[in-house]
């Protein structure tokens, strides 16, 4: 279900702009026409931001689809590829201000607003069904 945040300090209707956000674990985006699929979802759920998780691609980028941008970092290690990245709408590429990443496993976007920063995280937790290494590991991040 995606989150709809309304900036409280807008001070009238007109500049009233709620953002809808949602997380996505994509598993990979190397299928054939995956990347247009999911810019197709995003615009028909009216999403302005959403984070991915297990992109799977190898290098750190940005695509454009579709009115769609994807901002992109993977990250391969020993046993499998890692990576996260935002999609983030058209009309709001405006307000981003920066895109960092700090693992294979954890990024944030900084977005302009009109009052202050917002930071958005995205992070790629080991579920419970992973190992205690797995885990602990992460955490040591």
């Amino acid at each position: 279900m995606p989150r709809t945040w309304t900036d409280p300090l807008a001070r009238s209707k007109q500049c009233k702009r709620d953002l809808r956000f949602s997380t996505w674990n994509v598993r990979s985006l190397y299928t054939s026409g995956y990347l247009t699929t999911a810019a197709r979802e995003l615009v028909r759920y009216k999403l302005n931001l959403v984070g991915a998780m297990e992109v799977k691609w190898d290098k750190r980028g940005t695509v454009k689809n579709r009115g769609i941008i994807f901002f992109f970092n993977g990250k391969r290690n020993e046993i499998q590829q890692l990576g996260t990245g935002v999609f983030v709408r058209h009309g709001v590429v405006s307000a981003v201000k920066r895109v960092e990443y700090v693992s294979g496993k954890m990024s944030y976007i900084v977005l302009r607003s009109r009052c202050c920063n917002i930071i958005v995280l995205n992070v790629h937790a080991p579920s419970t069904e992973k190992s205690d290494d797995s885990k602990d590991s992460f955490y040591e991040e």
